[in-house]
């Protein structure tokens, strides 16, 4: 298949970029651990997220709820922030400030006994509701006195994580979640009157969109501050069970866009709500941390397609998860494993990384948008362009040209991910799926993981210069067209040894 773009002086589309605003993570006590540190940092580097927001904040591994009973068998609330603070000292030293999820309930606190994921979450309400609001309290004043309190207000704080699930939240009770978002948004404010807040962290599936009607209806009937609106969203459909894994189909990256904008069309229903920003504390293709696809270049192309539309529909869209430092299903005990993360364990990117980089440092206005390609033009007069062959295409390579308004000498430089470059799952299925690597061998695949590099020299004709690029299925790419710097140094010549 080969198409043509071409772009005229002048030429803008509409483009809003949210694409590092804010990224996921597994609980927060992960923090603690080395490996978690280095992912993090490697993927700062390389996307520079502004915020994100993980689970368990208030569950028995953050230790931060520390009652003690005394003599007479009386119980008296202490809280540790002991963990808190080295989780919070190195997201903020890493550039990152937190979306606070209240959760999970804190199991000395709690009113049954039910959990879910490998490290036991309590998703059961309080058992006294003076207590949990207690806690919110004691644990913002602690942070206010930390970091200041100008510093905390710009933090979201967001209520639970998808109670419209039955086994996130207790038989997914819709009343009494509505109850647990009216005491702690109360308790939020009377700490930091001014910090945002919001709700309901939903996912899909059928009565999510009444699960957003019913919970607006509610803010506006109790007169609850709510300052916008948080859902979930996953591609996943049908899935089938093969061992730990979990193998589906994916919906459209527009099906994932109209869920999006189905929430919207909810939201105008009331006056007060409709334009609350919408954020998307979670979205990925499969919702199992467990699914193959993670690891490979096709979920890097669904990506693009994803994160040149999310902008269309969404204020903030925060992708679940940076690493693969994630223990929900029980500690991964291979490199590979369709864990959720941008990074694979010992520090090795996936495709999907690079998708983020290129699209988290996009600069310019935008000249054209489609289904497979995103260009725009920066304010030093070169372009930016980010192609991407999207799966549902059927034919297994296509050809772009792309023409550009453009005068004189310019440098072309690409970057390119497919099946065979920056794709390190293929060399270690070539490997033969080892459990323990040498240093030699982690060191190859890293290297395998970086994509390939081409520069060339071209000039202009008539005013226009014209791009082409082949690719692959499941590939994608990100070009810069610059202007020739038209230097050299006296007497060095290399083309003699050419």
């Amino acid at each position: 298949m080969e198409y043509t773009i071409q772009v005229q002086p002048g030429a803008h589309m509409d483009f809003e970029n949210h694409a590092c605003d804010c990224i996921g993570t597994g609980r927060m006590d992960l923090a603690l651990q080395e490996e978690y540190q280095e992912e993090l940092r490697q993927v700062q580097r390389l996307c520079h997220f502004r915020h994100i927001r993980g689970h368990g904040l208030f569950s028995d591994g953050m230790a931060i709820y520390a009652p003690v009973t005394d003599a007479d068998g009386i119980r008296h609330d202490q809280y540790c922030f002991t963990y808190l603070d080295r989780v919070m000292d190195s997201y903020r030293k890493l550039g990152l400030t937190p979306v606070l999820e209240l959760g999970f309930m804190p199991s000395q606190m709690a009113s049954g006994n039910q959990t879910l994921f490998y490290w036991k979450a309590n998703v059961t309400p309080p058992a006294e509701e003076k207590r949990w609001t207690a806690l919110i309290e004691a644990t913002l004043e602690h942070l206010c006195e930390r970091y200041g309190r100008k510093e905390v207000a710009l933090w979201p704080v967001e209520v639970w994580n998808e109670p419209n699930l039955p086994g996130f939240w207790e038989n997914a009770d819709k009343q009494a979640y509505f109850r647990l978002y009216e005491i702690s948004v109360q308790a939020v404010r009377r700490v930091v009157p001014g910090i945002r807040v919001g709700g309901p962290a939903i996912c899909g599936g059928t009565g999510s969109l009444e699960w957003v009607r019913d919970f607006l209806a509610c803010c506006r009937e109790r007169k609850l501050p709510v300052d916008f609106l948080t859902r979930h969203t996953y591609m996943g459909q049908k899935p089938e069970r093969k061992g730990r894994y979990l193998y589906h189909e994916m919906c459209r990256p527009d099906d994932l866009i109209d869920e999006v904008r189905a929430t919207r069309s909810v939201m105008e229903e009331f006056e007060e709500y409709r334009r609350l920003p919408i954020y998307i504390t979670e979205f990925n293709t499969s919702y199992n941390p467990f699914c193959p696809i993670h690891d490979t270049c096709r979920n890097a192309v669904i990506l693009c397609s994803l994160l040149s539309k999310l902008g269309d529909v969404a204020d903030s869209y925060s992708y679940w998860t940076f690493g693969d430092v994630f223990e929900e299903q029980g500690v991964p005990a291979t490199l590979f494993h369709g864990g959720f993360g941008l990074m694979a364990a010992s520090c090795i990117p996936k495709p999907s990384l690079w998708a983020f980089h290129f699209f988290a440092n996009l600069e310019g206005e935008c000249v054209h948008r489609d289904s497979r390609s995103l260009i725009l033009h920066r304010e030093d007069g070169s372009y930016e362009m980010i192609l991407w062959h999207p799966d549902e295409e059927v034919q297994e390579t296509e050809i772009i040209r792309i023409e550009l308004p453009w005068e004189n000498q310019a440098t072309v430089l690409s970057r390119r991910i497919d099946e065979t470059h920056g794709n390190p799952l293929k060399v270690w299925l070539d490997m033969g799926q080892p459990r323990n690597l040498r240093e030699e061998e982690l060191g190859f695949l890293k290297n395998a993981a970086c994509p390939e590099t081409v520069s060339q020299c071209m000039t202009a004709q008539d005013g226009r210069i014209t791009l082409e690029f082949t690719l692959k299925k499941n590939s994608f790419c990100h070009i810069r067209l610059m202007k020739h710097a038209g230097l050299q140094e006296t007497g060095y010549l290399p083309d003699m040894y050419l």
